[in-house]
């Protein structure tokens, strides 16, 4: 017969904390007005300062600590792309970045384009799902750094049942969503209590489920089964437009980017839906067009007028300064300008969300 605990008469909230933590042998209660792990108190940047703006409701965010995250798309949309440039931009914070690259595809130069330093990066080249995920558990119970764990990709990783077996798809169909499954409730709290992060990069696949309606609405669908649609606080879906003005060309017309479109799928910081496009570079220099696309992120506030080719960006004081897009990189490095344009990114696609003021599709639908 189990012993009958001692009752202590009425605790307060620290006493019964003090009781639950000293019970588990670990710190599993924390008191949410202080530092507790299931606060985001870290964004790593994206390389798109339009896209840190629409992920988080009032602030500025990005892609956040201590939270697992997905970046998914179209081939060729820019996924490994955003990873380099959030890698560089993580080990900038002093984050430790360890690479799992299962698809081969990696070039050390690409990533030292992008700004990575490469000499303080662990990449490996996973064999499996297993791999990666105990990998991750290990790292996570040995070190004390914080880590920037990135996964690309989920879709092409087999589970080491796909790599013993043989090449017919049913003879281990849902084992990799079954492992995924078990793996994020073994690391979902130890990543937050570390204030680590885990970005997954993954397809975008076209649904073909028997229900049309479905498919309608949901036209695209991610590989990893749904615990991973549960375990994920943000997800990012890249989709890349193909008419031929939305490609960057040098000077002699040949390609070097292109612009693609980010779409907020799912959010936990109450942003989901929200939209965003900019321009990718992956001819030559890396990373993303970031200054560029403000123009377009701005070109709704009633604070940049527009009379045919010329603009007029408003300012404070209420005087004005005439400019063309084509001269829009070079008004930036007026510190005056470059400021205001920050100043109203943030009270437009910040602020202006935040307390609901305009219409809402302008905040959902940016073509």
């Amino acid at each position: 017969m189990a012993k009958k605990a001692k009752k202590l008469g009425r605790l307060n909230i620290d006493e019964m904390r003090n009781l639950v933590n000293k019970r588990a042998g670990i710190e599993v209660a924390y008191d949410l007005t202080k530092d507790n792990p299931t606060k985001v108190k870290e964004w790593i940047p994206t390389g798109s300062r339009w896209l840190d703006s629409i992920v988080c409701r009032g602030h500025l965010g990005g892609i956040p600590v201590g939270k697992i995250v997905e970046i998914a798309g179209l081939e060729g949309s820019g996924k490994s792309y955003m990873a380099a440039q959030i890698a560089a931009n993580a080990q900038k914070m002093g984050i430790t970045v360890a690479y799992f690259d299962a698809e081969s595809a990696i070039d050390p130069a690409f990533l030292t384009s992008a700004g990575c330093n490469i000499e303080d990066m662990l990449y490996m080249q996973p064999p499996s799902v297993e791999y990666v995920l105990e990998t991750i558990e290990e790292l996570l119970g040995t070190s004390e750094n914080r880590m920037l764990f990135i996964w690309d990709s989920l879709a092409l990783t087999p589970s080491i049942s796909d790599v013993d077996g043989d090449f017919n798809p049913q003879s281990s169909m849902a084992v990799k969503a079954r492992i995924l499954a078990k793996g994020m409730s073994k690391l979902t709290v130890p990543i937050a209590s570390s204030q680590s992060t885990f970005l997954v990069l993954n397809q975008l696949k076209t649904n073909i489920t028997r229900f049309a309606a479905e498919a309608m609405t949901t036209p695209y669908v991610t590989p990893g089964g749904k615990a991973m649609h549960y375990a994920y606080s943000l997800r990012i879906w890249l989709t890349k437009r193909k008419a031929k003005a939305s490609f960057i060309e040098d000077e002699n017309g040949y390609r070097i980017g292109s612009e693609v479109k980010a779409t907020l799928n799912k959010s936990r910081f109450g942003t989901e839906g929200r939209q965003c496009t900019f321009k990718i570079l992956w001819g030559g220099e890396v990373g993303i067009q970031d200054e560029e696309s403000w123009l377009e992120a701005i070109k709704g506030s009633e604070s940049l007028v527009r009379a045919g080719a010329w603009y007029n960006l408003v300012y404070e004081d209420g005087t004005t300064e005439k400019f063309q897009a084509a001269k829009w990189k070079d008004k930036l490095t007026n510190e005056k300008f470059r400021n205001r344009v920050l100043q109203i990114m943030d009270e437009d696609i910040i602020m202006r969300f935040d307390k609901k003021e305009g219409k809402a599709e302008e905040f959902y639908n940016i073509e």
